[in-house]
C-alpha cells in the first residue's frame, strides 16, 4: 500500500508520520487488506487548529474519504482515521463479498469538468444587471476523465457514502441505463432513474 503524507504550515515530524503509517496499515489489514493507496494531508491554521483529510482507494474506483479538525495533530489524524474505519466497518462484508465483482465491473470513460464562477461576490455589486448577465457564465477551470461504472443501486449508495461526495452517476446493472444517486438535505439518499423518475432511499441501503 502506497501512503503519501502532506503537511501544510507545520512540520509533521517523524514520530507523527510513523503513527499515521502504522495506523493506516492496521486499518487496511483489519477491514479490507486491498487498499491501493492512501493520501493524508494535514494543515495548521492561524488558530492552531489542525485539519486532517484522508483519502483512501480500496479497489477499482472505490474511494473512501474523511476529514477531522482538532487542536492537537495526533487527535486530528486519529479522528479522521476513526471515520475511515467506521465506514469500512459498515461495508466490510459487502466490500469483501463483492470485491471481485466490482473490480471487473464494466465502465465507460467520460469527460468531467470543474466549473468556476466567472464573477466574485465583491464584483457583483459594482456591475449593472446587464453586465452581470453577460459575464456571469461559468468558467471551466479543470478537465479530467472519470469512470462511469455498471453496478447495482445498493453498490452505488455504498460508494457514495464511502467517498463522502454529494452525487454519483452510474450505469444501472438491471437496465443498463444511466442513473444517479445523491445526498439529500434530509439525510437520505436520492436515486434518479430516468425510466422511473426520482425517489428517496434510506441512507442505510
Amino acid at each position: 500500500m502506497d501512503i503519501k503524507l502532506h503537511s501544510q504550515h507545520f512540520d509533521m515530524g517523524e514520530a507523527l508520520q510513523t503513527h499515521i503509517q502504522d495506523k493506516m496499515e492496521a486499518i487496511n489489514e483489519k477491514y479490507f487488506n486491498r487498499a491501493i493507496n492512501v493520501s493524508v494531508t494535514m494543515s495548521k491554521d492561524t488558530k492552531s487548529l489542525f485539519k486532517t483529510h484522508i483519502a483512501l482507494t480500496v479497489g477499482k474506483d472505490i474511494h473512501v474519504s474523511a476529514t477531522s479538525q482538532e487542536h492537537d495533530a495526533y487527535a486530528s489524524f486519529d479522528g479522521g482515521a476513526e471515520k475511515i474505519a467506521k465506514q469500512l466497518r459498515r461495508y466490510k462484508r459487502k466490500l469483501r463479498d463483492h470485491g471481485e465483482q466490482m473490480e471487473n465491473a464494466e465502465h465507460m470513460k467520460v469527460p468531467e469538468y470543474a466549473l468556476g464562477l466567472s464573477l466574485l461576490d465583491d464584483q457583483v455589486d459594482q456591475l449593472t444587471d446587464e453586465e452581470i448577465e453577460s459575464q456571469n457564465e461559468p468558467v471551466i477551470v479543470a478537465e479530467m476523465t472519470t469512470n462511469i461504472q455498471t453496478m447495482s443501486v445498493s453498490d452505488a449508495v455504498m460508494r457514495l457514502n464511502l467517498s463522502g461526495n454529494n452525487a454519483m452517476m452510474f450505469r444501472n446493472s438491471k437496465n443498463n441505463g444511466l442513473n444517479m444517486v445523491y445526498r439529500r438535505q434530509d439525510g437520505n439518499i436520492g436515486w434518479v432513474d430516468p425510466e422511473q423518475g426520482a425517489k428517496a432511499i434510506s441512507n442505510a441501503a
